[in-house]
C-alpha cells in the first residue's frame, strides 16, 4: 500500500487509503481502481511538475498499478502519457508511449496519439516517419485504421514529401477498411503527376510495355511519339489500378457485415453479450476460410483487445497458431501473455492448456509449476489438482500421483468438499492405472463415512461399481456390490433428496440394461419408493416432508360455484389413462 502522509489533505490521504483497503480486499474492483487514479491526479489540487514528489510519486505508483492491472485501456495509457509530459517533459511522456504500444499494439487510436505527440515534440523527420512506419506495421491492417493513416499523410504533407504520401497511398489501397474508396480516389489523382515508374511494380509496367510494343509492330517508326506511349501506358495502368479498387472493394464488402456487428471494439471490464461473441466466433471463421496469415493474425490480435478476459478465444488462437509450420515460440507467447496477465486466474482452464503444451515441449518443470502457480491462488481446485497428479504419474510413478492426492488431502486448508472429490479419483486412479478393483473399493469403503454429504464421493462410488466388468460368474457378487452402495446411498448418506433420486436412476437403468430375472421387481420397488409420493417412501427425509405437509394447517377455501365446476373438471381429467411409464425417464443420468 502506498504511503500517503506526505502532508497533503489529510481528507485527500484518507480517501485514497480507504480505496488501498477496498482494493486489497477486491484487487479486481475497476471502480475502486479508477476512483484511486482520479483521487491521486487531485492531490494538492491537481499533480504538475510543482507538486509534492511525494504526490508525485503516488499518482505514478497509481497509474503503473492500475496499468499493469488493465494493460489494454487505451485512454489512460495517453492519459498517463500527458500527465508524465506536464511533470516531467518529453522523453518521459515518450517512455509511457512506449510500454502503452508495447501493451496494446493494435490500438489506432493510441498510436494515432503516439505519432502525433512525436510530431509535435521532435524535428527529426526521420525519426517521426521511423514510428509511423511501426505503427502503420501495427495497426494498418485495421479495418477503422483511417485516423492513423490520415495523420501519417498530413505528416508527409507537411514536409511537401508527394513521393512519400503516393507510397503510403499505394499501401492503403489494398486494404479493405471504412474508408478506401476516398484513399483510392487521392491515390489516383497523384498517379497522374507521378514518374511512370512508381505507379505499378517493375515486372507490371515491363509486360505492358511489352503490350504495347507486339500492338504497334505493323505502324512504320516515329508514326507515334513517345508522348502517345506514355499516355497508352498511362492507360493501362489505370486500368490496372482500377482493378485494384474493384478488388479491394470486394474485400471490404465481405468484412463490412462482421464489422458493423462489432459494438464495442475496445477493452472493457464488462462482459460481452452472445451476440458479439457470436459475431467475433463467425470473422474469425471467416478470415481462416480466407487464409491471410496477416490478417488472421490481425484479427485474432484485435479481437483479444475486446475478448481479453475470455479463455476461450485464447484457446481458439492457440489452436490456430499451432496448426502454422513453425511457430513454436508464437504459441507460447499466446499462453504466457492469457496466464500471465489477461485471463483471471478463477479460469484456470487456458493455465492448464499452457502447462500441457509446455509438458508436450519436454519442460515438465514448467509445467508443473503452471500447476502449482494456479494452486497457490486457489488450492481448492480439484481439477487442477487431478491434472498434477496426472503429470506425476505420466513423469514418474503411480506412487507420485498418489503422492500428490495425499499432500493436498492432508493439507490444513483443504476443506471437506475437496477432500472427498481428491478421494473419489485417488480410487479410480488406483482403478485404471494399476487395475486393482478391489485396492479402489477398499479406499471408498474406508471413507466412506467421511464423506457422506459429498455427492462427488458418492457419483464417483456408485460409477465405479456400475463400470465394473462381469461374466455369468460374477455378475450376481457385482449386483449385490452394486446394490450396497445404491442401499448406504439411500439410507446413510446426508445428501439432498434430489441428488439421490438422480444417482438411484443411474442404477434403475443397470437394472433394465444388465439385471437378472428379478430385476424388473427391484426396478418397480425403487420407482416407487424414489418417485413415489413421500406418503409411500421408506426414507425418513421423505417421511418427514409428508409430515410437514400434513402438520402445516390448510386455508380453508370460501365455497365458490365456478371453482367447484373446474374442481369436477380436474376430477374427470385424472380418470383418464395415465401418461406411459408414469412420466419416469427411462434413459440414463450421465455424470
Amino acid at each position: 500500500m502506498a504511503d500517503y502522509s506526505f502532508g497533503g489533505s489529510e481528507e485527500e490521504n484518507a480517501e485514497l487509503r480507504k480505496l488501498e483497503a477496498e482494493l486489497a480486499e477486491d484487487p479486481d474492483n475497476f471502480e475502486s481502481w479508477e476512483k484511486l487514479v482520479r483521487g491521486a491526479e487531485a492531490l494538492e489540487g491537481g499533480i504538475n511538475r510543482n507538486s509534492n514528489p511525494q504526490a508525485i510519486t503516488t499518482v505514478r505508483n497509481a497509474y503503473d498499478r492500475f496499468l499493469a492491472k488493465f494493460p489494454l485501456l487505451f485512454g489512460y495509457w495517453k492519459k498517463y502519457a500527458d500527465l508524465e509530459f506536464s511533470i516531467a517533459g518529453t522523453e518521459a511522456a515518450e517512455m509511457v508511449y512506449e510500454r502503452g504500444v508495447a501493451s496494446i499494439p493494435t490500438s489506432v487510436d493510441l498510436w494515432a496519439n503516439y505519432c502525433a505527440f512525436k510530431v509535435e515534440t521532435n524535428h527529426d523527420s526521420d525519426v517521426i516517419r521511423e514510428l509511423f512506419d511501426r505503427g502503420a506495421n501495427c495497426v494498418g491492417l485495421d479495418f477503422l485504421a483511417h485516423p492513423f493513416w490520415d495523420k501519417y499523410v498530413e505528416f508527409e504533407e507537411r514536409l511537401d514529401a508527394f513521393d512519400k504520401i503516393f507510397g503510403i497511398l499505394g499501401r492503403v489501397i489494398h486494404i479493405p477498411m471504412h474508408q478506401y474508396a476516398r484513399y483510392f480516389e487521392r491515390y489516383r489523382q497523384l498517379a497522374q503527376s507521378r514518374p511512370v515508374n512508381e505507379l505499378a511494380p517493375p515486372e507490371i509496367i515491363s509486360q505492358y510495355r511489352s503490350e504495347i510494343e507486339s500492338a504497334s509492330v505493323q505502324i512504320p517508326p516515329g508514326a507515334k511519339s513517345e508522348a502517345e506511349y506514355e499516355q497508352e501506358l498511362r492507360l493501362r495502368l489505370d486500368t490496372y489500378h482500377l482493378e485494384i479498387f474493384s478488388r479491394t472493394q470486394t474485400e471490404t464488402t465481405k468484412r463490412w457485415t462482421y464489422e458493423s456487428e462489432i459494438k464495442r471494439p475496445y477493452f472493457h471490464v464488462t462482459e460481452l453479450d452472445e451476440g458479439q461473441l457470436a459475431n467475433w466466433k463467425r470473422y474469425l471463421d471467416f478470415e481462416e476460410v480466407e487464409g491471410s496469415y496477416a490478417r488472421i493474425t490481425f484479427l485474432y490480435e484485435r479481437c483479444l483487445v475486446t475478448c481479453a478476459h475470455y479463455d476461450e478465444f485464447w484457446l481458439r488462437y492457440a489452436r490456430w497458431m499451432s496448426a502454422q509450420p513453425d511457430k513454436e515460440e508464437e504459441v507460447r507467447n499466446i499462453y504466457q501473455r492469457a496466464s500471465t496477465i489477461f485471463v483471471p486466474i478463477a479460469h484456470p482452464t487456458v493455465r492448464l492448456h499452457y502447462a500441457y503444451f509446455e509438458e508436450m515441449s519436454e519442460r515438465i518443470d514448467i509445467a508443473k509449476d503452471i500447476h502449482q502457480a494456479i494452486l497457490f491462488v486457489l488450492p481448492n481446485h480439484v481439477e487442477t489438482i487431478v491434472s498434477l497428479a496426472n503429470i506425476s504419474r505420466r513423469h514418474g510413478t503411480l506412487e507420485d500421483a498418489i503422492q500428490v492426492y495425499k499432500s493436498h488431502i492432508e493439507a490444513p486448508g483443504c476443506d471437506a468438499a475437496t477432500k472427498a472429490a481428491l478421494v473419489a479419483e485417488w480410487a479410480i486412479l488406483i482403478w485404471r492405472v494399476k487395475g486393482s478393483s478391489d485396492e479402489a473399493r477398499q479406499v471408498f469403503q474406508e471413507n466412506q463415512q467421511s464423506f457422506l454429504d459429498s455427492r462427488p464421493f458418492w457419483t464417483r462410488y456408485l460409477l465405479f461399481e456400475l463400470e465394473q466388468p462381469t461374466t455369468p460368474d460374477t455378475e450376481g457378487a457385482q449386483h449385490e456390490r452394486i446394490k450396497k452402495v445404491v442401499d448406504d446411498l439411500r439410507h446413510k448418506s446426508t445428501l439432498p433428496a434430489e441428488a439421490v433420486k438422480e444417482l438411484v436412476q443411474s442404477y434403475m437403468v443397470y437394472l433394465l440394461e444388465r439385471g437378472s430375472k428379478t430385476a424388473a421387481k427391484e426396478y418397480i420397488m425403487l420407482d416407487r419408493e424414489v418417485h413415489g409420493p413421500a406418503s409411500v417412501s421408506p426414507t425418513n427425509k421423505n417421511k418427514e416432508a409428508a409430515k410437514a405437509v400434513q402438520s402445516t394447517p390448510q386455508p380453508v377455501p370460501t365455497p365458490d360455484p365456478a371453482a367447484a365446476a373446474y374442481a369436477y373438471y380436474q376430477q374427470q381429467q385424472l380418470q383418464q389413462p395415465a401418461v406411459a411409464n408414469g412420466g419416469v425417464p427411462t434413459q440414463p443420468v450421465h455424470y
